[in-house]
């Protein structure tokens, strides 16, 4: 395994920065010592934040309007990947931070939170750096404290015993140098700010940090960003992305900046201005939701999103510095159905067999294999348990400009959710599909509750800019309602925002039309035919269509997702629903499901044009008798499909039932993984000739 040479060259510290690089040409050098004598004056956190104040209160007029002001740094599909792959590691924080109720009121206290951080990121470091790259090289990293006074590093204990304390700033994870024992900056992967007001961002996720706070964040990004342009360190990844943490004793979240400092005016009489200006105009900033990191208890809760994306953050950094790792996330990700498996069987968990989703299912628990933590406030019931909502009771629902009633009738499950059907008080002949998320309180505890997140939260984004769209094609779902949930009794919400302490508080609702009958229910019991199946794929693709001319696309077609309508219509007809993990732009990431998911899909983890209508084809396939084996893993699942495609078993079984379906699943293997467009038109034209005559002229809802 090859490790970088740290030790090559100087940096641009306050030891160093007056030792550059001789340069070929009078014009770089000069920029090179210009920027040395930017970075030397570049020292006042306060100098750079009293600059953003503008900028930053046009962001708080920017999310005022319900419009993010930063982006993500990471997607939840990525943070659910990575918590597979962390599976099993024995991560150990040695020191718990201090209680949170006595955080800011003893040294003694702070002192001890400054322990617990470099514990944490030590024990974070050193984790990932031995599963991911090597357990026999020692770990080239160190965790120290930074002392605002002079912007260099020390141990938290040296600190503290010459009393200190207050001077500390930061704590940060960089490069061993025996040479620097007070650290380099070129040689810092991520730096994590104390701050005791962080956690009032975990209970309104709306909520922006601080300008002091952020301005903070900011101004040890550039600092990094500088100090890495500088360096003589061969970085293996760009050096133009660094990560700050936010933590106080109980919350966490990640700071991600990107930029290219060499758009960097260096106005050696207008540092801070000009530091701004780069900010607001050459940045990319991305801010992470606050979650909990530590129990009350002050242990990590490792397992927890609060965690994992600041664990993720710590990845990235060390890739940075290290080199692309010698195990990668996909490579461990994929063991987690065998684990998940083998955990099973050892805690004698009934139904051990694979359902239709390629997840197993949670039947019956005779040991609880966790420890948990016991709420004190009496309102902390379980969610789950408190939103299952009777048939015949109603649910009121509201909006900014509205309060709407639904009348429960059915109550609806599947593996992963349950769903209703509901009808409007004011219309009660109207059926409508209901779906409750999760309280924004309890998505933090557990990786399940992200199937609802994506149910309802995500698929109301994707509807309402579907609206927006003037996209109408009675084979896509319509957007009834959406807001949340009124609660029995009075509302004692905060006026700043947030929620009340009722358990049902801010919980979000989602109504859709129309109403049916899921592929996978018809396929159960035995009524999904020949004609059925012509149909389903003439209605799926004639969504897909309409949504590809917008340039969303689905993600996560099985048999759950479609449903098929027969309620007041004269001919039924299949709309695809479940819009949860659709598309929208690059960065986004579709569901992976072993069965369903096309190929480019579990190679790459993003879609190529094709990737829908194969996964159309697996679902078709599935539907219409095809077997699928027991996968447990992406590389089982992708030679399957290779088997599958190469002997020609798909084409064979819808040959059964279609000749029209044999020759579109040809057509798709043709063009998977290719960047060639899917011709969605002539195929809509051959299936619809393959339909009964009486049929013909059907297919498009004219009526908006």
């Amino acid at each position: 395994m090859r490790i970088i040479n740290i030790w090559t060259g100087e940096s641009p510290d306050q030891e160093s920065v007056g030792s550059g690089t001789k340069r070929s040409s009078v014009s770089s050098s000069s920029r090179s010592r210009n920027r040395k004598d930017f970075f030397h004056r570049f020292v006042d956190s306060q100098g750079l934040t009293a600059k953003l104040e503008d900028w930053f209160d046009s962001l708080l007029e920017k999310s005022a309007t319900n419009t993010p002001a930063f982006d993500v740094p990471f997607e939840l599909i990525d943070l659910q990947k990575f918590d597979y792959a962390l599976e099993g590691i024995p991560f150990q924080q040695l020191i718990r931070m201090p209680n949170a109720v006595y955080a800011s009121t003893s040294d003694a206290v702070e002192a001890t939170a400054y322990l617990a951080i470099e514990d944490f990121l030590h024990a974070s470091v050193k984790g990932l750096w031995e599963t991911f790259w090597s357990q026999d090289e020692p770990m080239p990293f160190s965790v120290a404290c930074l002392s605002n006074a002079n912007l260099k590093f020390y141990q938290a204990e040296k600190a503290i015993a010459k009393e200190n304390l207050g001077g500390l700033c930061a704590t940060g994870i960089m490069l061993k140098n025996p040479r620097h024992p007070h650290g380099k900056w070129d040689h810092i992967l991520e730096l994590a700010l104390l701050r005791p007001d962080i956690g009032s961002l975990a209970v309104d996720s709306d909520r922006l940090p601080s300008l002091s706070v952020l301005g903070e964040a900011l101004f040890y990004a550039l600092r990094m960003l500088l100090a890495r342009s500088l360096s003589r360190l061969n970085f293996s990844q760009s050096s133009n992305t660094v990560f700050v943490l936010l933590v106080d004793s109980q919350y966490g979240g990640v700071i991600k900046v990107e930029g290219d400092v060499d758009k960097l005016e260096c106005d050696l009489n207008n540092v801070y201005e000009c530091a701004a200006e780069w900010i607001k105009n050459h940045s990319r900033i991305a801010v992470s939701p606050i979650d909990r990191i530590w129990n009350k208890l002050g242990n990590a809760n490792w397992g927890d999103i609060g965690a994992v994306q600041v664990l993720f953050a710590t990845f990235h950094c060390i890739m940075e510095f290290a080199g692309m790792p010698k195990h990668s996330i996909e490579d461990l990700a994929a063991d987690h159905g065998s684990r998940l498996q083998t955990r099973r069987v050892e805690r004698e968990l009934e139904d051990t067999r694979v359902n239709g989703n390629g997840v197993y299912r949670y039947q019956n628990r005779t040991v609880s294999p966790e420890i948990v933590e016991v709420q004190e406030e009496s309102n902390n019931i379980h969610s789950e348990e408190m939103m299952k909502l009777e048939v015949g009771s109603v649910l009121w629902l509201e909006d900014s400009n509205w309060q709407k009633g639904y009348q429960i009738n059915k109550a609806l499950s599947t593996s992963e959710f349950s769903y209703y059907i509901a009808s409007p008080v004011e219309d009660p002949g109207k059926s409508l599909f209901l779906y409750v998320g999760s309280h924004p309180s309890q998505l933090e505890p557990a990786w399940e509750d992200m199937n609802l997140w994506y149910q309802v939260q995500r698929q109301t984004k994707v509807l309402t800019i579907m609206k927006q769209k003037g996209l109408s094609c009675k084979y896509l779902p319509q957007l009834s309602a959406s807001g949340r949930i009124i609660h029995p009794g009075q509302c004692r919400r905060p006026s700043s925002g947030g929620n009340c302490d009722h358990p049902w508080c801010g919980t979000p609702i989602l109504v859709t039309s129309p109403v049916g009958e899921t592929v996978a229910d018809m396929v159960s019991e035995g009524r999904f035919g020949s004609e059925e199946a012509i149909r389903c794929c003439n209605d799926c693709l004639s969504a897909l269509s309409t949504a590809t001319s917008a340039g969303i696309r689905h993600g996560d077609i099985r048999p759950e997702n479609v449903i098929c309508v027969t309620s007041g219509v004269r001919h039924p007809y299949f709309v695809l629903i479940g819009w949860g993990h659709a598309i929208l732009e690059d960065r986004d990431r579709p569901a992976m499901n072993l069965h369903f998911s096309s190929t480019y899909a579990l190679q790459e983890g993003k879609l190529c044009s094709a990737s829908d209508a194969e996964s159309l084809v697996y679902m078709l396939y599935y539907s219409s008798g095809g077997a699928f084996p027991d996968l447990d893993s992406v590389e089982g699942a992708l030679q399957w499909r290779e088997t599958s495609w190469s002997r020609r078993l798909i084409q064979q079984k819808l040959g059964d039932v279609s000749t029209v379906l044999k020759a579109f699943a040809d057509y798709v293997d043709s063009l998977c993984g290719t960047p060639y467009p899917m011709d969605y038109d002539i195929w809509l034209r051959r299936l619809r000739r393959n339909i009964r005559e009486e049929d013909h002229g059907k297919e498009i809802d004219t009526s908006g």
